[in-house]
């Protein structure tokens, strides 16, 4: 299977933040943003793999800013890494207030999708080919982020994480 290049996943989605979105303190809602971030990663991944995709994983979602009524949502999502069957995607998330102007970051975010066939079984998905210095390093600590996943979901041992323990002993040389 040929790897395809990390831009061709690129996938870009907004959303205008209504009064049925917010909370009672005029802020969109949490779930609503992971809904549509589930969307818009899904969208991605599935320009990468050409093929239905599930989410396996939602982590390291980190809301940096809250998001007003009336802002418009920029959701952009791009494939960091390919495994087996399964693509990491990460995405950025931004909150503009068109009147005046500004656009600042809210959150990022990394999913985990796995490819699926017409009778739900995983699938090999093609690789991914990084060309920039940012795709680059993406795509290389995508492996430590997946084996903190594994760990967390108890399907890989600490000892066994080959990649964190490169990552710790990186730290323990600096201290």
């Amino acid at each position: 299977m040929e790897a395809k290049r990390a831009q061709e996943s690129y996938t870009e989605m907004n959303e205008l933040v209504l009064p049925n979105d917010t909370n009672t303190f005029g802020n969109l809602m949490g779930g609503r943003l992971l809904y549509w971030m589930d969307i818009c990663s899904a969208m991605a991944a599935q320009k990468h793999c050409k093929n239905v995709v599930v989410t396996a994983s939602v982590d390291n979602v980190s809301f940096k800013r809250s998001i007003r009524l009336g802002e418009v949502v920029t959701i952009q999502a791009q494939v960091t890494r390919a495994f087996n069957t399964s693509v990491e995607v990460r995405m950025e998330i931004f909150a503009q207030n068109l009147p005046l102007g500004i656009k600042e970051k809210s959150n990022e975010a990394y999913y985990t999708f796995v490819a699926i066939d017409e009778n739900s079984r995983p699938i090999p998905v093609p690789q991914v080919q990084p060309e920039t210095e940012l795709e680059c390093k993406l795509h290389n600590e995508a492996l430590q982020r997946r084996q903190m996943r594994l760990i967390l979901a108890g399907k890989l041992k600490p000892e066994n994480a080959v990649e964190l323990k490169s990552l710790v002993e990186l730290f323990d040389h600096k201290g």
